[in-house]
C-alpha cells in the first residue's frame, strides 16, 4: 500500500511546477481556449529563445498584482530578449466569457507585445498544478525553465527579486 501510495504522490509531482526545471508541454487549443487574437493554439513549447514572465488570472483578481505588472513596464526589457504571456483562467469567474475576451481583445490591441491567451477550463491548473481563483506569476529562462513562482500577490520584495532575475537572465549568453 505505501509503495502505491508514493507512486501516485510520484506521478501527481510530474505535473507541478518546479524551480529550475522545465515544466510538462501542455497546449490550450479548441474548447479550451487559445490565443486572444485569432483563437489559434498556444503551446508552452513557444517559451523559449527570450526570458518570458508569465501571468495566469482569475478576472476576478485581475488587480491583486498590478504593481509587478507596473514594475515591469517601467523598467522597458529588450523586447528581443524579454516577453510576456498573459493567460487569463476564465473558468474560475461567474463572468461570461464573451465579455472576458472582449476586454481581453483591447488589452491585446493596446499591449501588442504580450501574448494574451484564454484558458476556458483551467488547463494550467489541472496540467501544472497553477492556482485556482488567484494570480500566478511565473518567470522562465530562454530554455523555458522555471526560474520563479508564486500564487497571490508579490511582496516588495518579491517584486524586486522578479526583476533581478530578469535582468540577469536577459543579459546571459544563450547557447
Amino acid at each position: 500500500m505505501k509503495k502505491i501510495l508514493l507512486m501516485v504522490m510520484a506521478a501527481a509531482n510530474l505535473f507541478a511546477v518546479t524551480i529550475g526545471e522545465k515544466p510538462q508541454p501542455v497546449s490550450i487549443s479548441g474548447e479550451n481556449g487559445g490565443y486572444v487574437k485569432d483563437g489559434s493554439p498556444w503551446s508552452s513549447q513557444m517559451i523559449k529563445d527570450k526570458v518570458y514572465v508569465m501571468f495566469y488570472v482569475d478576472p476576478d483578481e485581475k488587480d491583486k498584482n498590478e504593481r509587478v505588472a507596473e514594475a515591469l513596464k517601467a523598467r522597458h526589457f529588450d523586447r528581443s530578449k524579454y516577453g510576456s504571456i498573459a493567460i487569463v483562467n476564465m473558468a474560475a469567474t461567474w463572468k461570461p466569457n464573451f465579455i472576458i475576451q472582449k476586454i481581453l481583445e483591447s488589452k491585446q490591441k493596446k499591449y501588442k507585445d504580450t501574448i494574451y491567451v484564454m484558458d476556458k477550463n483551467k488547463v494550467l491548473v489541472k496540467k501544472w498544478e497553477l492556482a485556482d481563483d488567484d494570480s500566478d506569476i511565473l518567470l522562465f529562462d530562454k530554455d523555458g525553465k522555471v526560474l520563479f513562482y508564486q500564487a497571490g500577490r508579490l511582496s516588495d520584495e518579491d517584486i524586486d527579486k522578479l526583476i533581478h532575475l530578469i535582468e540577469v537572465k536577459i543579459n546571459e549568453e544563450h547557447i
